[in-house]
């Protein structure tokens, strides 16, 4: 037959050398691999077989080889490998699967018992920006670097199907690729045809589910490193898959250099014949390594000689000096800002407690002032410093383009998560320049970030918290555009206290009229214009790059703790601090915007740990702990302190204050309108600051006495309900005429008041209280009251003189008590009992016993001659010539205690007096 097929011409021949040539060479691949894993040794070390045996062990089927290694042992192997990686990848596994199998059972003949090896490859070499991928680089092994920006949630990839024939039950497994390949399900049943069986129909296959492999697969979203983006340009992404032991190894932020395969895919949307021959790019991992500081390409193994030097310069005395006098050499001046990015810079040490509590060791620094201060220029300039940087402007920033967002995958339909610029600046700086244009809801957004150093998400099913381990350097203008000195901090600072104690340093930041300083910058910027190289040199000591891993290198090798001496001369500070602090918020009646906690003790704590990590210092010793709360008084104390009415003391300021408030009450009407401009000049022309001036209009719209007008340019005399004295008596109120002599008695009052307040040091100071309490009690109200005939007949120079009268018969009666053998504090303070002697309530006191001059001085009396104090009751009825009534007094306390208005009324109609209201 084969003679007549020869003859006949149908002979047909087929290369079956060719095949036999492609299976040896596989085989050969897989040998050649397998004695890779067995025989490469490094000083007498079997890496891959020991980590095969120790990763077996522990259950871990994963063999992670660097192709480096597989260079060394065989250089035309590992080229295959490159060129062909998704034919070479596979007989990797193989021969891993063939190595563990000698591993575990030396005896053993198959393969049944041992599950699959994973392969994964790390390399260094082959790198490719994101941008430079192309049509050359698919179905080649590359490496990228670049920031997970999303990662999708797990999804089930099958890597064997089963399939049946609904018509004849044969079954069928066909292999799916790796990555995003699908697989092609046969549309004709391939069973062998019996006689007289009926033929299966079209598209006979159906899936079996639950007899596929499966294995875990998830996408990845990474983009190129923020340093390798050209200016001007977008950065670009691409899309990643990686499968097994490689999922849910990194989050958005995690900086990572990636090896995979480039290879593409038919995108679902591109289904039409038109697009056929489009197809998407992609990266099919094979490898991760997570960078864990530092940008994509910077090293981090120092050499040697690098440690020498970076030793060397941390044992320099000047290091401080010299790293901060490098920040922004061409910004003149601004030394203590250029130290605080320098601390900044470094951060300070981390710290987690036994509870699981994580401290912060980032540091938050926040420059607020006039424009053209060169703060838009050191945010630039620590973007390019800082290892890991993120720039930002807050007008064009959100509270899910600074934190994290839930994205919807168009194809899937799935959400997934992208962080935003504190997650992929974990582990570096945020500079956020115009941070007072930002929204007031998307600023709240930072507020986890900043303290916690983690961003929380519960959006479209998806929860997780993810890391932002990252410093905060923001910039920000005043209030008004430009810092007022002649305001209160809060007047300037339009942030609200809970995002200001997140910042360690606050720097108010001024354009100050000097014609020196004016003329030093006008100099040093001519000199950067025309010889900005020279400038370089003079200014920054240390280069770009050498900053900027030295700063790597300090923060990978110290982590320094506080000395006993160190801590114990922060708490003394914080305590001395918090009282200061309340000392100030007591004169000035008011909270300061920017508050001293416990945050800020923290702060200084941090900024001592990072002056000692600059030097390499293991422990935080006294010397940086004077620099730090030195940097700390310079920058958030002095914040809390701006603003003080130009050099004027605070007790100045707000003795000036009171004395405006009491004026503007007494002379202002219930209901009456003035210009602010009119009544700020009528009180400068009487010699007050317009700084007292405005803090007290400011405090009386605070107390609700006063209220604004016409755009601010107008105050009101607000009525106070709650302020009547009398207001169940039966009587109708009556209002004497205000004459000119009151005006005289008021200046005279207030210049006895001046007085008394500068009396002599030795004068007891409960004594002068009592004085300067009982002076507005003469001829109250400057006519507005009735007054008693004594006071009436006098007319205004005996107002006055009755008023010192009282005056001197107090002290002098508060002299001889203390002569008498009883202690001043004992008799001050058995007449503070009386109601009309209390500052802390005025309308009480007023009710109660504010009812005359004679008769406070008659329950003086009283109390003196009840107490036994002879001679100071002797020498205050001389001196006052009042007489003591027992029956009239303690009847009138009944009347008042009781609430007997009409009594009341009657007793203060016989001394002259008509009615008490509009308490003030």
């Amino acid at each position: 037959m084969a003679s007549n097929g020869w003859d006949a011409g149908r002979v047909f021949t087929r290369n079956v050398h060719e095949g036999e040539e492609v299976k040896n060479d596989r085989q050969k691949i897989q040998q050649d691999l397998f004695d890779f894993i067995q025989n490469f040794r490094d000083d007498n070390v079997f890496i891959y077989r020991d980590q095969l045996r120790q990763n077996l062990a522990v259950g871990d089927y994963v063999l992670n080889v660097v192709l480096q290694d597989l260079v060394s042992f065989d250089e035309s192997l590992s080229q295959q490998l490159v060129n062909q990686p998704i034919e070479i990848l596979p007989l990797f596994e193989l021969a891993a699967r063939n190595s563990a199998r000698r591993i575990v059972a030396p005896s053993a003949t198959g393969l049944q018992d041992i599950p699959e090896i994973q392969v994964t490859m790390r390399s260094n070499t082959n790198m490719v920006n994101i941008r430079d991928l192309g049509s050359d680089h698919i179905s080649k092994l590359v490496c990228v670097s670049g920031i997970v920006i999303g990662a999708s949630s797990l999804a089930s990839k099958a890597t064997t199907v089963l399939l049946q024939c609904r018509s004849c039950r044969h079954t069928k497994v066909v292999p799916v690729g790796g990555g995003f390949a699908g697989v092609q399900i046969p549309r004709i049943c391939d069973r062998e045809q019996v006689a007289n069986s009926e033929k299966c129909p079209l598209d006979p296959f159906e899936i079996i589910t639950d007899k596929c492999k499966f294995i875990d697969q998830q996408t990845l979203k990474v983009q190129e490193a923020p340093d390798l983006i050209p200016v001007g340009e977008l950065p670009r992404h691409t899309v990643m898959s990686a499968d097994r032991s490689l999922t849910n190894k990194v989050f958005p932020g995690s900086r990572v250099t990636i090896t995979g395969i480039f290879t593409v895919y038919q995108s679902k949307g591109m289904k039409d014949n038109s697009a056929i021959a489009i197809r998407q790019p992609y990266l099919r991992v094979v490898g991760i390594e997570i960078i864990k500081s530092g940008n994509s390409f910077t090293k981090r193994v120092f050499t040697p000689e690098e440690e020498h030097e970076y030793i060397a310069l941390s044992r320099s005395p000047n290091i401080y000096q010299k790293f901060s006098s490098s920040i922004a050499p061409s910004i003149y001046g601004n030394e203590d800002i250029k130290r605080a990015v320098s601390c900044l810079l470094f951060g300070g040490s981390k710290k987690s407690l036994p509870d699981g509590m994580r401290l912060r060791g980032d540091i938050n620094v926040l420059l607020l002032g006039d424009p053209g201060t060169a703060k838009s220029q050191l945010l630039k300039f620590v973007e390019k410093v800082s290892p890991i940087s993120i720039y930002t402007s807050g007008k064009g920033s959100s509270a899910a383009g600074l934190t994290a967002s839930v994205i919807k995958d168009p194809s899937s339909r799935e959400f997934y998560l992208e962080g935003g610029a504190m997650v992929l600046a974990d582990g570096g700086v945020v500079c956020i320049d115009e941070f007072d244009k930002m929204r007031d809801e998307d600023r709240v957004a930072i507020h986890e970030a900043m303290e916690q150093q983690t961003i929380s998400i519960a959006k479209a099913g998806i929860t997780t918290i993810l890391n932002a381990r990252s410093s905060v350097l923001a910039a920000a203008n005043p209030l008004f555009g430009r810092y007022d000195d002649s305001k209160a901090p809060g007047e300037n600072i339009d942030f609200q206290t809970t995002i200001l104690s997140r910042f360690d340093m606050i720097f108010i930041v001024k354009d100050e009229h000097n014609e020196l300083r004016d003329q030093t910058i006008a100099r040093h910027v001519m000199q950067v214009h025309a010889t900005r190289a020279a400038v370089e040199v003079e200014g920054g000591e240390l280069s770009l790059e050498t900053m900027r891993r030295y700063i790597t290198y300090c923060k990978e090798r110290c982590a320094p703790r506080l000395s006993p001496e160190a801590s114990e001369k922060l708490s003394s500070f914080f305590v001395a601090m918090r009282a200061q602090l309340w000392d100030m918020e007591r004169d000035s009646t008011e909270r300061s915007v920017i508050p001293i906690t416990v945050r800020q003790l923290e702060a200084v704590v941090r900024i001592t740990e990072s002056l000692a990590k600059m030097t390499l210092s293991p422990v935080a010793t006294v010397e940086h702990v004077d620099e730090a709360i030195r940097m700390f008084r310079m920058s958030t104390m002095d914040a809390v302190q701006s603003g003080q009415g130009g050099g004027t003391t605070r007790s100045d300021l707000s003795s000036e204050m009171r004395r405006v408030e009491q004026e503007i009450r007494r002379r202002l009407p219930i209901g009456s309108q003035v210009s602010v401009r009119a009544i700020t000049n009528d009180f400068t022309n009487q010699g007050f600051s317009s700084h007292a001036v405005d803090r007290a209009l400011y405090l009386l719209v605070r107390q609700e006495t006063l209220q604004f007008k016409s755009q601010r340019m107008v105050i009101q005399r607000r009525r106070q309900p709650s302020a009547k004295i009398l207001r169940n008596s039966p009587t109708t109120p009556k209002r004497t005429r205000s004459s000119g002599a009151g005006v005289q008695r008021s200046n005279k009052r207030l210049k006895s008041e001046e007085a008394i307040r500068s009396a002599s040091a030795d004068q007891d100071s409960e004594a002068l209280q009592i004085q300067a309490m009982t002076l507005p009690l003469n001829g109250s109200g400057g006519g507005s009251r009735g007054r008693s005939p004594r006071m009436e007949g006098n007319g205004a120079s005996s107002s006055t003189t009755n008023g010192n009268v009282v005056g001197m018969s107090l002290r002098s009666a508060t002299s001889a008590t203390a002569a008498e053998g009883g202690s001043v504090e004992d008799s001050s303070s058995q007449l503070w009992r009386y109601p009309g002697l209390r500052k802390e309530a005025p309308r009480q006191c007023l009710r109660q016993s504010h009812f005359g001059e004679e008769q406070v001085v008659r329950l003086m009396l009283q109390e003196l001659r009840d107490r036994g104090f002879t001679d100071s009751y002797k020498l205050l009825q001389s001196e006052s010539g009042f007489t003591l009534e027992d029956e009239p007094v303690a009847r009138f306390r009944s009347n008042v205690l009781s609430g007997k208005w009409p009594e009341v009324e009657s007793a203060l109609s016989s001394i002259g007096i008509d009615a008490l209201e509009d308490v003030t």
